[in-house]
């Protein structure tokens, strides 16, 4: 019995850019989960494992953010002695990249062709507004919608409350309180993956990304590790990116626990995440305006009338510098590549 592609997601975008691909050996697959030189992938004939090719390792070499992921579609061969390879990654409609630690300013590729990108954070011990703000930040940045889980909010006496305040965190974002011992919130949340879509979700190691899949799909199909009650925290549970389908159709995306995103050049997810400091930054006086003394600056005036607080300007500031950073990292290696190919040349 064949698998409905259309189940996962499959559809006139993909089909398109498979159709250069088409041959009586090759089919259309989705990476369920990405390992090192091989990747479980599900396509009409069922799930099965398929070894990177050789062209796929050699387009990856100087940019990692080339290689398969949970969530891509992908032309797989099969070959006369059975093997079974990996011969390209059909182009992306969204992607979930976030800095890597080294200097080069490259990135790491989290997640792609999903449709949503649920923010996942505990209400216990208490919401970290900074960690929202970056994570929001990244998701806007994806290509995808945003959505903010309050996690375990049967912690809290009145969840409703904490997602209102921090609603204004997330302009334009539903924010869903989400309990999975009391089912709060999961059938709203199942709702985000119905149709063939894809919901990711993105959180720090021990906020329910693992619980909430497995109350999604309706068994234990991930690891849960319990977490310590004094402050919430917990291990990484989920060491790798993991594509689950749901049972009826569409799919969630389990991404690692994450301490720390490092954000590359996200300009536009910034402008998403701060709608509101973007707002006003548009009608200061002067286009150039940096916020702070200069006359006319309404981004001042509305941290002087406390409709604006200190902490989220200065959130702001901070990741606009982190941002600026790394565009002029990443603007410098490209120089140096482009001249070194010209001296090659």
């Amino acid at each position: 019995m064949s698998y409905d592609l259309s189940r996962l997601g499959w559809d006139e975008f993909f089909a398109s850019a498979y159709g250069h691909f088409d041959r009586s050996d090759a089919a259309p697959a989705r990476v369920l989960r990405a390992d090192r030189g091989v990747c479980t992938v599900l396509g009409e004939a069922g799930v099965t494992r398929a070894s990177l090719s050789g062209s796929v390792l050699l387009s990856a070499a100087h940019d990692p953010v080339k290689l398969p992921c949970a969530g891509d579609w992908v032309v797989t061969r099969r070959w006369p002695d059975r093997r079974i390879t990996l011969e390209a990654v059909l182009p992306r409609r969204t992607a979930l990249i976030r800095r890597t630690s080294d200097k080069d300013s490259t990135g790491q590729l989290l997640a792609a062709n999903m449709d949503t990108v649920a923010v996942v954070e505990p209400i216990h011990p208490e919401p970290d507004d900074a960690r929202v703000e970056r994570l929001l930040a990244l998701a806007w940045e994806s290509g995808a919608q945003p959505l903010l889980i309050l996690s375990k909010s049967d912690t809290s006496s009145d969840p409703e409350a904490v997602a209102r305040q921090l609603a204004e965190l997330a302009p334009g974002i539903p924010v869903v309180p989400v309990s999975v011992r009391g089912t709060q919130g999961v059938e709203q949340i199942r709702a985000y993956a119905e149709g063939g879509r894809t919901l990711a979700l993105l959180g720090r190691s021990g906020a329910g990304k693992s619980t909430l899949v497995n109350a999604l799909a309706g068994a234990a199909v991930m690891p849960v590790q319990a977490i310590r009650d004094a402050d919430g925290k917990g291990r990484h549970t989920t060491a790798y990116r993991n594509l689950v389908p749901l049972p009826g159709g569409g799919a969630v995306l389990d991404t690692p626990g994450i301490r720390g995103v490092g954000l590359l050049d996200t300009a536009e997810g910034l402008d998403r995440a701060f709608a509101d400091i973007a707002e006003l930054a548009a009608h200061c006086r002067f286009g150039d305006c940096r916020h702070g003394a200069e006359p006319g600056c309404a981004v001042a005036a509305a941290l002087a009338n406390g409709s604006l607080s200190p902490r989220r300007l200065a959130s702001w500031r901070k990741l606009w510098h982190e941002v600026e950073i790394q565009t002029a990292r990443q603007q410098a290696r490209q120089a140096g590549a482009a001249g070194h190919r010209r001296r090659r040349g």
